[in-house]
């Protein structure tokens, strides 16, 4: 098993009291990591990354460069953050009025994607595996492998776990191309078959 080493932060980054950082995770240059966040192990925060106070990302989460990552989402392991995304937390936020407990929650499930520049309205869930396009604005909940594009968001097809779009055949089967694993559509859901 292979040991995992402490965590790498660049010097030029800003890391506030009561954080958790696992080990192998890298803060790249000019991130500012803020208080009670817990990141896990082995995440990568590239380059001018912000996490708000309270924000959990799981293990092995990818944010890319000028992603802010804000009170009230949770990224589940092996979320990969695009270039520039962005993360809403209040649905109606005016400059005069207060609303810092009126944070809504967006969970990112496990292995989701979401693309360079893609922006993603708060109260919402991303699915597991789900796939949303660059530039995609999300404005409700995505369902698991879901593929998501355009402004509104909209479904336009499924996606593999190794990221390879799902054609389904009359047997409302798929093949990954590159890992060989196996889908269903059933009910308007995707579900990956055990072999």
């Amino acid at each position: 098993m292979q040991e995992l080493s402490l965590p790498k932060i660049h010097p030029s980054a800003v890391i506030d009291d009561r954080c958790e950082i696992g080990p192998g995770t890298t803060i790249w240059h000019f991130c500012h990591v803020m208080s009670d966040c817990h990141i896990g192990q082995n995440c990568n925060l590239g380059q001018n990354v912000v996490v708000s106070p309270g924000v959990v990302l799981g293990n092995n989460v990818k944010v890319q460069n000028n992603v802010s990552v804000y009170t009230g989402v949770i990224c589940e392991d092996d979320v990969f953050l695009g270039p520039s995304c962005v993360f809403t937390n209040v649905s109606n936020p005016r400059s005069a009025v207060p609303r810092r407990n009126q944070y809504e929650e967006t969970l990112v499930k496990k292995g989701a994607t979401i693309g360079a520049n893609a922006t993603i309205v708060c109260g919402h869930t991303i699915g597991r595996f789900a796939f949303i396009g660059a530039g995609a604005v999300v404005t409700h909940d995505v369902p698991d492998y879901a593929l998501m594009v355009g402004n509104p968001a909209r479904h336009t097809g499924w996606m593999s776990e190794f990221g390879h779009p799902l054609v389904f055949g009359d047997d409302r089967m798929a093949v990954c191309p590159e890992s060989g694993d196996q889908y269903k559509l059933q009910e308007g859901k995707v579900v990956k078959v055990s072999l």
